[in-house]
């Protein structure tokens, strides 16, 4: 299929949806669109954390836990303080932020929620090795809810869903036949390497740019956060899969970027004097 078409009779099926519902990220002020009520969302991710919360093993290992929460009270702070002084809507306003620490070895992994609720497992902190490079995990994670990414996720997956049905109308039901004769979705695959992969990547390096902005007016040192991925690169043995193919950015240009926006987040985003 012409990847061109596919991308016209999307954007075309769903301008209507879209003109209404485009915002900017803050800072990078990247165009955005969001039409999945960010409420809800919200609600939806602090019943799944509750259910984590059950699920999984919590550590007992209270000096990290409250190290953790450290961390994480000052780049609350740090950002609304940074938005309030910068006269903009402060995009954690409602946040209800909560942390826990995991007690899993394996996983090298740290995630939060829409709303502000996350969390660490302790086989990252092996990566992490110090609280600057904590503090740089615990920035990149609260980017993506401060950028609002699983929202506009979310917005850009119904699109496709919508998308996918016109081309199919659009073309006699020719994406039915194909699907049905290859025995998996084709159409599905090709937006996910096409589409959905390239902007994860984007949000990813955003993430990155914004987690490093975070960390920095929070005070603490953003030289460990390229260290953090040459220590997963060494950690993954070099096991990635082709970036094309990936949500994420290769580990090589994550750190060639981190290394290019450290002399200008260091003279921007200097750190705020806490409370």
């Amino acid at each position: 299929m012409d990847r061109r078409f596919f991308l016209q009779v999307l954007g075309c099926g769903c301008i209507s949806m879209g003109i209404s519902s485009c915002t900017t990220v803050p800072i990078t002020e990247r165009k955005q669109l969001k039409i999945i009520p960010e409420s809800k969302l919200n609600a939806k991710a602090a019943e799944i954390y509750e259910k984590v919360k059950e699920r999984e093993k919590l550590s007992s290992d209270l000096n990290k836990l409250n190290e953790i929460k450290n961390i994480g009270k000052r780049i609350e702070y740090s950002i609304s303080e940074y938005f309030e002084r910068s006269n903009i809507e402060d995009p954690t306003v409602g946040f209800d932020w909560e942390y826990i620490l995991i007690d899993n070895d394996k996983v090298k992994n740290a995630w939060c929620m829409p709303g502000g609720k996350i969390a660490v497992y302790t086989g990252i902190l092996e990566v992490t090795k110090n609280t600057n490079g904590l503090a740089a995990v615990m920035g990149h994670e609260i980017a993506h809810a401060v950028a609002k990414h699983s929202v506009e996720r979310a917005s850009r997956s119904v699109l496709l869903q919508t998308g996918t049905s016109i081309i199919d109308i659009a073309t006699g039901g020719k994406l039915s036949t194909i699907n049905r004769s290859t025995g998996m979705n084709t159409v599905g695959l090709l937006s996910e390497i096409g589409i959905m992969n390239p902007f994860n990547r984007k949000q990813e390096s955003e993430a990155d740019y914004l987690g490093l902005i975070f960390s920095s007016l929070s005070g603490y040192d953003i030289r460990e956060a390229p260290k953090i991925w040459e220590r997963m690169k060494e950690s993954n043995k070099g096991k990635e899969p082709p970036e094309f193919m990936s949500t994420h950015p290769s580990s090589d240009n994550r750190i060639k970027k981190l290394n290019e926006w450290m002399n200008e987040v260091t003279l921007n985003y200097p750190p705020i004097k806490q409370s």
